[in-house]
């Protein structure tokens, strides 16, 4: 049994690990690269921690999703749906950018029929919150307002934006989707009634449109101010063990693109240093990242941050006045949220100096379970002895 397991294993490991489908454009080695390298996950040294993640039921359903799932995959046509199916254990999970030069797989939006493109929206708001899903349909639309300002909409635009589908929708065996666009990627992997919604990227260059067809679009403006109030709040003393010696860069997120193995360790101040009331206005600003997901789904990844509000860190670099730029993370076994003022790309201005009209932020599992990857781990060793589980299937493409 054993010796079957770590067959299993192996095997999983190889396939995170073999090259994605022939990419060019000037992202395309870096990708490459990160593909070629065995999936770990995100830690603090280069080790995983072990035993953190579970599979067990949450109670909470995911028959939605699922249904949005199998809807969305028949609206399709025939040429367009082996481009969007992949196996539950490809390497198209990890094969994301949030930069728009990036040759991506699967169907856009732009390459869809309204009752297509319905269908996909569908599937978003079954498995994100009220605010999760208008967050993601902002930044589409903020993609097409930065069009508008740069008058290019060869590069960005509201349809320019992929999904693709991990495995089949089931009740019982893992699956997933994922979209993949500019600014925007959520990756969400499903086994029975557990979910995990990361690596998500969510952020918008202008992050306000203050003309133009979608006046009045804006996103991430209660991430940055919320936070900003918590570090301003704090006394003195926990201020000086919040900051991160380093300087405020034009971008100092660490976990984006191509980062699945990066190796971070815990800085800033420790939340068993504050008080209550300051435990829960961290807390307070955790939720609204995992407040991203269906209310059910976000509750119970709430409880996971709880059992190690601990151990989790509070960093920030950069001022912490009303109109500071700055960069700020939160950081524990089990999650890992970086907010961060970036510096001008498409609109005009010293590329060097960060701004707040430009945001990136990431979301991610730390410790193996992006894309539900130790799940899925688990799930093939349980059935290392069942000839119906433990391998995968030929690539649509193959």
């Amino acid at each position: 049994m054993r010796h079957s397991r770590l067959l299993i294993l192996t095997a999983v490991l190889s396939l995170w690990a073999s090259s994605a489908a022939a990419q060019s454009g000037p992202f395309a080695a870096r990708a490459r690269e990160a593909l070629s390298q065995p999936f770990v996950g995100v830690t603090t040294d280069g080790a995983v921690r072990s035993g953190l993640f579970t599979i067990e039921s949450t109670g909470v359903s995911t028959a939605p999703v699922i249904e949005a799932a199998r809807d969305f995959i028949g609206a399709l046509d025939e040429q367009q749906r082996p481009r969007a199916l992949f196996p539950v254990d490809d390497t198209e999970w990890r094969n994301w950018a949030n930069v728009h030069r990036f040759e991506r797989q699967g169907v856009s939006l732009a390459e869809m029929t309204e009752a297509q493109r319905e269908a996909a929206y569908t599937l978003l708001r079954a498995s994100l919150s009220a605010k999760g899903y208008e967050t993601s349909r902002d930044i589409m639309r903020l993609n097409h307002h930065l069009a508008e300002l740069v008058s290019n909409f060869d590069e960005y635009g509201e349809h320019l934006y992929w999904f693709t589908l991990m495995g089949e929708p089931s009740e019982h065996e893992p699956w997933g989707w994922q979209i993949d666009g500019h600014h925007l990627v959520i990756n969400y992997f499903v086994m029975g009634d557990q979910v995990v919604m990361t690596p998500t990227f969510m952020g918008s260059e202008p992050i306000t449109a203050q003309s133009g067809l979608y006046e009045g679009a804006a996103i991430l403006e209660p991430e940055q101010a919320q936070a900003l109030a918590f570090m301003q709040a704090l006394p003195g003393a926990l201020q000086e063990q919040a900051l991160i010696p380093t300087e405020k860069r034009r971008g100092n997120n660490q976990a984006e693109m191509f980062s699945d193995n990066v190796a971070i360790p815990y800085e800033g101040l420790r939340a068993d240093s504050m008080n209550d009331s300051q435990r829960e206005a961290l807390l307070e600003v955790i939720g609204l990242y995992v407040g991203n997901m269906r209310d059910g789904h976000a509750a119970v990844k709430m409880d996971e941050v709880r059992e190690h509000l601990d151990e989790t860190y509070f960093g920030w670099i950069g001022g912490f006045e009303t109109d500071s730029v700055f960069y700020y993370r939160i950081h524990s076994p089990v999650l890992l949220i970086e907010f961060d003022h970036q510096g001008p790309v498409a609109l005009e201005g010293d590329r060097t100096i960060p701004t707040r009209r430009h945001i990136h932020t990431v979301v991610r599992t730390p410790n193996g379970n992006d894309y539900g990857a130790d799940l899925l781990r688990q799930h093939y060793e349980a059935h290392a002895d069942d000839p119906d589980h433990g391998h995968t299937h030929a690539h649509p493409h193959e």
